[in-house]
């Protein structure tokens, strides 16, 4: 039995839930979402929660089980209070600013990386060294924060380069003379 899956996924005031054969669509305060689930497990809407009940007893189903049900409270949590990654820019000269929907970054390479913020995001630069990255799709959310990380992951020795708020980064020694 799943443990995740067993839990109905209640639906907070203001939100509400429609499901259309496996398809459930979640409208709340900040937009809506939807989610398309496999053919082995059954979405129902009643008394203010989703549930989502395998339909049958094989590997496949038990695994969508838990998935399926996890999906369906990312939905809900994002129309609700939304997703939010926070980066930090750690490094002499290493700074970020937003300029219309580009985030222009500058990380010790010979020219400024000019980074595109792609639709049903939002980018924040509040300070020179910090990003913040929201959005109401936890996927997108991720995605992006790593796609702007890529362009400078932090170096084991000095610890330079674009980290998540709260990462530990692993340090090692230099060379010895």
């Amino acid at each position: 039995m799943s443990r995740i899956g067993k839990k109905p996924v209640s639906l907070p005031k203001g939100v509400e839930a429609t499901v259309s054969g496996q398809t459930i669509s979640v409208k709340g305060p900040k937009g809506s979402r939807s989610f398309t689930a496999t053919d082995d497990v059954t979405l129902t809407v009643a008394e203010g929660e989703v549930k989502v009940t395998p339909r049958g007893l094989s590997k496949r189903a038990r695994q969508q089980w838990g998935m399926s049900r996890s999906q369906v409270e990312n939905l809900v949590i994002g129309v609700t209070e939304g997703f939010k990654k926070e980066l930090e820019i750690t490094g002499v000269g290493y700074r970020a600013n937003m300029q219309g929907n580009t985030l222009k970054l500058a990380l010790g390479y010979s020219h400024d990386v000019n980074f595109e913020v792609p639709a049903g995001v939002t980018v924040t630069a509040p300070k020179q060294t910090e990003i913040i990255v929201e959005g109401i799709d936890q996927q997108l959310v991720g995605q992006v924060a790593a796609n702007i990380r890529e362009w400078r992951s932090p170096e084991p020795y000095k610890g330079k380069g674009i980290r998540y708020k709260g990462e530990y980064i692993f340090r090692k020694e230099g060379k010895k003379k």
